[in-house]
Parts: C-alpha cells; structure tokens; sequence
C-alpha cells in the first residue's frame, strides 16, 4: 500500500477546492474551530464539577 506524499496531497485539497469552494471551507473551517473550542469548554466545566462534586463527598 502506498503512501500520501506531498503530490498526492495537493492534488487532493485542489479537488477539495473545487467541489466545495474556498467560501464554504473558510465556513466549515470556523465552525470546527468553535466546536473545539465549545468541546474545550465543555471539558473544563466538567472538570470543575468534578472537583467540586469530590470536596463535597470529602467534606
């Protein structure tokens, strides 16, 4: 099986370019971005509540 090199990459995102745009990727590129970040934030949060959730039962 081979591999992905550098040519076969480029040839790649330029069908990627011309099936979806350069408007629609820039649009799904910041989605993602705030479904990490949201994802990031979710993970804190529950964190935090399950510190808190362990000082109660110590306490």
């Amino acid at each position: 099986m081979a591999g992905l090199g550098v040519p076969e990459l480029l040839i790649i995102l330029a069908v990627v370019l011309l099936v979806f745009g350069v408007g629609r990727i820039s649009r799904i590129g910041s989605e993602l971005g705030k479904g990490i970040s949201a994802f990031r934030e979710g993970v804190r949060e529950g964190s935090k509540d399950d510190e808190e959730n362990k000082n109660d039962v110590e306490a």
